[in-house]
């Protein structure tokens, strides 16, 4: 298992760089479900703030690159199943998928609520305004 920083996956997604992309294009093509390429929930969340940030991609382009990474035998993402409930939480509320993800991380480790100051992430993610 190798792991994968944020600025390789995105390379790879985005080909934008041509001498990065291409380092990045040998990576993931070597990667295999007997050596498979391993992503953090940091890279995770960063992924999806670059994608959205620095290349105005729309939820669901977003939705889609990360379902790719998940759904590839190749790859490994932490905590996988939780970054999929913040996925349809993302997809089915428009809201930020960083607060999507922190909401549905407390729940799956057995918070009773998620509290925020952030008046949207409590309107769309589940999470209850703190007073």
């Amino acid at each position: 298992m190798i792991g994968l920083d944020t600025n390789v996956v995105i390379r790879y997604l985005m080909q934008d760089d041509a001498k990065q992309s291409a380092v990045a294009n040998r990576v993931f093509g070597a990667l295999t479900a007997e050596a498979p390429g391993y992503v953090t929930l940091v890279s995770v969340v960063e992924i999806a703030w670059v994608l959205s940030g620095a290349y105005d991609l729309d939820p669901s382009q977003i939705i889609a690159a990360l379902e790719g990474l998940l759904r590839a035998p190749e790859m490994i993402v932490e905590r996988a199943e939780i970054v999929w409930r913040a996925l349809r939480t993302f997809g089915a509320a428009k809201a930020d998928f960083a607060d999507c993800l922190i909401e549905r991380s407390a729940a799956a480790a057995g918070c009773a609520r998620t509290l925020t100051f952030d008046v949207a992430a409590a309107k769309r993610c589940g999470m209850v305004l703190a007073n």
